[in-house]
């Protein structure tokens, strides 16, 4: 632990003219007098740290010191490249990776160059949850990446409704988060791949064993396959609608964007009024009547006539209210 710190630490002294003892403590996670001791114990060591005295002073590099330990080990090269998701990072139990590989990559650039990472922090920040939800982090989470990282077989339990489980032996590919919600890509052993819910899972053991990946599975593509497959599936019902102008602009807003703009381009032409008439896909009567309802006045609905008389009643209703 301690020799991580001074590896940290000398880094951090790199990478920057000067730092306080302040500033190495906050970075750092220690207090003031554990810096101190360190950099007594670096100059022992032959590492040339200097201490500036007085109250602008502080810890620096002196003979243009450079050391060699910038070289990136793998977990800290593959948690580069998701530095822009931080709270994913975390999640995944590989924060720390993170942070040790961008000290690296700031330690060897010109001095010119330093500022990078806080400039494009400055410029972009990824927000992956959705509004008005909690996220919460699955338990197994970082037992399921540190799996993923290594190309290691799982043996899992996992929930299929509110008491039933099933066990499983898993090769995990890959894991993606979609609006807060973390999903695990995997391959069932001697089977196909499939997708499950991390919250899902009861339990999970690492197993020593390794398993070779498929080359040709690339994962960004196995997602949007499976995410188009299963917008498509749950799209079980249809209705009739008739839409004003606006309410065909607004349509896809309201509902499954993709189902809303395949259905509009094959709708017929407008009628008198400018009203098209659409044939819309949907998860059920009801889903579709709390999307479509707030469509207000911009939609008609035709069918089905059950649908038809639930919007009818509550728009008297409606009407009623500000009467």
């Amino acid at each position: 632990m301690r020799a991580a710190r001074l590896i940290k630490m000398v880094l951090l002294l790199q990478s920057r003219p000067s730092m306080t003892a302040a500033e190495l403590a906050r970075e750092l996670e220690v207090s003031e007098r554990t810096i101190t001791r360190d950099a007594q114990a670096l100059s022992e060591a032959g590492v040339p740290v200097y201490a500036d005295r007085g109250r602008t002073g502080g810890y620096r590099l002196i003979g243009g010191y450079r050391t060699r330990l910038t070289g990136l080990a793998r977990s800290e090269a593959e948690a580069l490249f998701l530095s822009g998701l931080p709270r994913a990072l975390r999640e995944m139990g590989l924060d720390d990776a993170a942070s040790a590989a961008r000290l690296k990559v700031s330690a060897a650039l010109l001095p010119s160059l330093r500022d990078a990472s806080d400039t494009a922090a400055q410029r972009f920040h990824l927000d992956a949850p959705g509004w008005y939800q909690e996220p919460k982090t699955p338990e197994l989470l970082p037992t399921i990446a540190e799996a993923v990282w290594d190309d290691r077989m799982l043996t899992v339990r996992y929930r299929r409704g509110h008491d039933h489980e099933v066990e499983r032996e898993l090769a995990p590919y890959g894991l993606v988060l979609k609006a807060g919600v973390w999903y695990l890509c995997a391959r069932v052993a001697g089977g196909d791949f499939r997708v499950y819910r991390i919250d899902r899972f009861a339990a999970v053991v690492v197993s020593e064993e390794r398993f070779v990946r498929d080359e040709t599975f690339v994962l960004p593509d196995f997602w949007e396959e499976r995410a188009a497959d299963f917008a498509r599936s749950i799209l079980r019902s249809e209705v009739v609608v008739r839409l004003s102008e606006s309410g065909a602009r607004r349509l896809p807003y309201a509902v499954d964007r993709a189902a809303a703009t395949e259905a509009l381009a094959v709708a017929g032409p407008p009628d008198e009024l400018g009203r098209v008439t659409v044939t819309l896909p949907v998860e059920s009567y009801e889903v579709a009547f709390s999307q479509l309802f707030s469509l207000g006045p911009e939609l008609e609905v035709l069918e089905p006539p059950a649908l038809r008389e639930r919007f009818a009643e509550a728009a008297a209703r409606t009407a009623r209210l500000y009467d």
